[in-house]
C-alpha cells in the first residue's frame, strides 16, 4: 500500500521539474532573439553604399564644368558691354572742357550778329552788310562743327521748363501764356550727347494757365 505523502512528494517534484524546463526554454528563446537582433544590427552597419557609376560621376562633373563656362562667358560679355559704353563715353565727352572754352566765341557770334535788327541791316552800307554776312556764316560753321562732334545749341522759347537743361533766371508773368513755359532766353544753352554742357538761362512764364 503506497503512503500519501510520498505521492505528493512526487508529483511536487514533478511539477518543479517542468517549471524548471520552461524557464530554461524561455531563457534559450530570448537569447535566440537577442543574438538574431544583434546580428541584423552588425549586419546593417556593415552594409557599404553601392559604388558611383563613373559614367553617371563623369555627366555630374561635366554639367558643372559648363555651368561654370556659362557663367564665366556672361561676365566676359558683361564686362566687354561695359568697356565700350566707357569707350564710347570717353570719346563722345572728351571734349567737354574744350567745348565748354569755345561756347563764349558763339556767345559773341550771337550778340554781334543780334545788335543790328533787319532795318538796320537794310540801311548800311556794304561793308557793314558783308561784315554781318560774314558774321553770319561764321557761326553756322561754327555751329556745324560743334553738331559734329555731338553738341548742340539749346534754345528752349516756348518750351517747357526743365531744369536739368534750363536755370530759371527771372520769372514773367503772363496771363495768356502756360504756366511754367520759357518766355524768354537770356542766353542759349548747349548739351554734349545727353548731358548738359551748359544750361540755358531763361525766365519763366508765370501764370494761372495750366
Amino acid at each position: 500500500m503506497s503512503n500519501p505523502e510520498t505521492g505528493e512528494n512526487e508529483e511536487e517534484l514533478l511539477d518543479s521539474i517542468e517549471a524548471l524546463e520552461a524557464a530554461e526554454l524561455a531563457q534559450e528563446e530570448a537569447d535566440e532573439q537577442a543574438l538574431a537582433a544583434e546580428e541584423a544590427a552588425n549586419g546593417q552597419a556593415g552594409v557599404k553604399a553601392p559604388p558611383i557609376d563613373p559614367v553617371v560621376a563623369m555627366k555630374e562633373e561635366n554639367a558643372e564644368l559648363k555651368d561654370k563656362v556659362l557663367r564665366i562667358m556672361a561676365e566676359m560679355e558683361n564686362l566687354r558691354r561695359r568697356t565700350d559704353r566707357e569707350k564710347s563715353e570717353a570719346t563722345l565727352y572728351a571734349a567737354t572742357n574744350f567745348a565748354r572754352d569755345l561756347l563764349p566765341v558763339a556767345d559773341s557770334l550771337g550778340m554781334a550778329l543780334s545788335s543790328m535788327d533787319e532795318e538796320a541791316r537794310e540801311k548800311a552800307d556794304d561793308a557793314v552788310k558783308n561784315l554781318m554776312v560774314g558774321l553770319d556764316l561764321t557761326q553756322r560753321e561754327f555751329l556745324n562743327a560743334l553738331h559734329k562732334h555731338n553738341i548742340t545749341k539749346l534754345e528752349p522759347l516756348g518750351e517747357k521748363f526743365d531744369p536739368h537743361f534750363h536755370q530759371a533766371m527771372f520769372e514773367v508773368p503772363d496771363p495768356n501764356a502756360i504756366n511754367g513755359t520759357v518766355a524768354q532766353v537770356v542766353q542759349a544753352g548747349y548739351s554734349i550727347g545727353d548731358r548738359v554742357l551748359r544750361p540755358a538761362m531763361v525766365g519763366v512764364v508765370k501764370s494761372d494757365k495750366k
